[in-house]
């Protein structure tokens, strides 16, 4: 999923993660902080500001200072951002009926169901250490 989502992507010259953030910003006027981009995007906040650098190099994107607070910035979504991603989403959406094609409702809710609780556990092992499901006998 990942190779055909990089290779989607190319004709535009952006990364499945440079979209994500272009996609995250079209509803989010305001724009973000970056630290909400890395919670959003799984990810680390150091990726982020690689990512949204070449996005703002692109004139895809700006950083703005964040009201009440100068050490911070909220990167907004520019006209030319706009239009970009209005320019993939429906072929993005085209794309994504058609990989998902004749799996079923109920096969695609058990598999999200499934890879919450693979979240879950992988959160819990994160923060404890330790599964609560492994026990030592």
């Amino acid at each position: 999923m990942w190779h055909a989502s990089r290779l989607f992507f190319a004709r535009w010259d952006l990364s499945p993660s440079q979209f994500n953030i272009l996609n995250l910003l079209r509803d989010r006027p305001e724009g973000v902080s970056q630290t909400e981009l890395s919670v959003a995007l799984i990810t680390h906040r150091s990726n982020v500001t690689g990512l949204v650098d070449r996005l703002e190099k692109r004139g895809l994107v700006r950083r703005e200072e964040a009201p009440g607070d100068r050490r911070a910035y909220r990167v907004v979504l520019t006209l030319a951002g706009l239009k970009l991603s209005g320019e993939i989403l429906p072929q993005y959406y085209a794309i994504a009926e058609r990989v998902w094609g004749d799996v079923s409702r109920r096969s695609a809710d058990e598999l999200e169901r499934t890879l919450v609780k693979v979240g879950e556990n992988a959160l819990e092992i994160a923060e404890t250490g330790e599964p609560s499901s492994i026990h030592e006998t």
